[in-house]
Parts: C-alpha cells; structure tokens; sequence
C-alpha cells in the first residue's frame, strides 16, 4: 500500500448547477481505492445540485454537503468548503470542480506526490499534460492570461490557474483562508501566491483536462476581467514582508 493510501484525505468540490455531473462524480471519486470523502460546498444551485448531495449523504457518511446561502461565488465558496474539509482533520485536500473537466482518475498521482511536496497542481501544460476540446478562442485566451500571470507573479508553475491541486493540510492552515479576498475565481491564484510566498513547496503532475460536455460554463469576459483585477489587487497586498508562517 502506497503512503498516500495509508492517509486521509477530502476531496473538496465548489459546485453551482451541476446536476448532472455530481453523483456520477462522487461515485466515482468514492470507487477509487483510497481513504477518501468528498465534501461538496453549493451555492444553493437552484437546479438542485446540492439536494442530491444531500441525498448521498443520508447513505454514504464519507459525503458531506455545504449548502451556502449567503456570499456566493467560487472563491468564496472555495473558502468555505476549505474551512469544512479541515474540521474532518485530513492529511490532504484535494481541490476539483464538478463537471468532470477535472477527472478522478488523477487524484491518486495528486495523492502520491504531495507526500513529498506541500501543494500539487494537475497540470495541462507539463510534458504529459493534455488541454483536450476546448475552441481556439478559449486557448487564446489562456495563453495570454497565463503568460501575463506568469511574467507578474513569478510563480515557478506553468498552469497557474489550475483548480486541479491537492494541498498538505498545514498549507491551508497558514494561508490564512479568512484573510483571502477573492470572492471568484481569482482564488485560484490567490492561494497558489500565498502558497508560494509562504516557501511551501510546488509541484505539477501531467492531467488531461476535458472540457465539460454536460452543463454550462460558468466562464465569461466579466468573470475573467474580474480575476485578472483581483490578480492586481492581491499582487499588491502580499509580500514577503506581510505573508509569514506562523512561528
């Protein structure tokens, strides 16, 4: 048995309307041969997402469903699950989205390397990597939104808006998640900074990233506006200086 079996571990999903990839996704997560749970932290989907979560749990005590009805969005609903994952006291935290962009089957390569390493990034863009079915107007413009943050942030990873991690509990408790100020998906990046102002050590391993097929995007200009500003305004709030691990 591997060391990253022998550990606990929560999987922690943010989810907004997807109905129709949840259970089929926590089944699969919970299939994988590993001391796993799953918490889900829902915007109050009105599709009903977080019912059917609700639902799962009343079988299965390894899901956990977080119904969020007061500030909503990904970063803050990132936060929030966060903070629930951590009561369950895991080794590790696997951070993914709901619709099967981010594929189960990587969590144990995910799992396996973050016992040496305290962040592991599910990378598209690392020898190994796949960015599988998107437009060309979607891999334009992640080209560049990558290429500006990575020229800024001089953050030694090449797919620094991957949602795909998995953290060492002890990142999760220094980041300081009450000090973060992302409310969208920002969060991404603002913890992968924090995370590397903080000297924890980085990793990325090779996933496939597939576009979702079921559902919508929650992907559009004023959503990527918004994180390319947040990006500038935490930029200038973290340094060195004011980013310390507590002693």
């Amino acid at each position: 048995m591997k060391n990253s079996q022998k550990r606990k571990a929560v999987v922690m999903i943010p989810t907004y309307n997807e109905r129709e990839n949840i259970e089929d996704l926590i089944t699969e997560i919970l299939a994988l041969d590993m001391d796993l749970s799953v918490v889900v932290a829902d915007d109050n989907s009105p599709d009903g997402t977080g019912a059917i979560v609700q639902k799962m749990a009343e079988s299965d005590d390894r899901v956990h469903a977080l119904i969020r009805k007061k500030r909503r969005g990904r970063g803050a609903g990132g936060i929030d699950g966060f903070k629930e994952t951590l009561k369950y006291s895991p080794d590790f935290v696997v951070e993914m989205d709901g619709d099967f962009s981010h594929q189960p089957k990587h969590i144990p390569a995910l799992l396996e390397t973050c016992v040496d390493y305290d962040l592991v990034i599910g990378s598209r863009f690392v020898k190994g990597g796949k960015d599988q079915d998107r437009n060309l107007v979607r891999r334009i413009i992640t080209f560049f939104v990558r290429s500006f943050i990575r020229h800024k942030f001089r953050i030694p990873v090449r797919d620094v808006s991957s949602g795909f991690r998995c953290f060492k509990r002890e990142v999760l408790e220094e980041i300081d998640l009450d000090d973060l100020i992302s409310v969208n998906p920002s969060i991404v990046l603002e913890i992968l900074y924090k995370a590397h102002l903080l000297d924890f050590t980085i990793k990325e391993v090779p996933i496939e990233f597939i576009d979702r097929t079921r559902g919508k995007t929650k992907l559009n200009f004023l959503i990527l506006l918004d994180t390319l500003i947040m990006a500038l305004l935490f930029k200038k709030r973290y340094t060195k200086d004011n980013v310390k691990r507590s002693a």
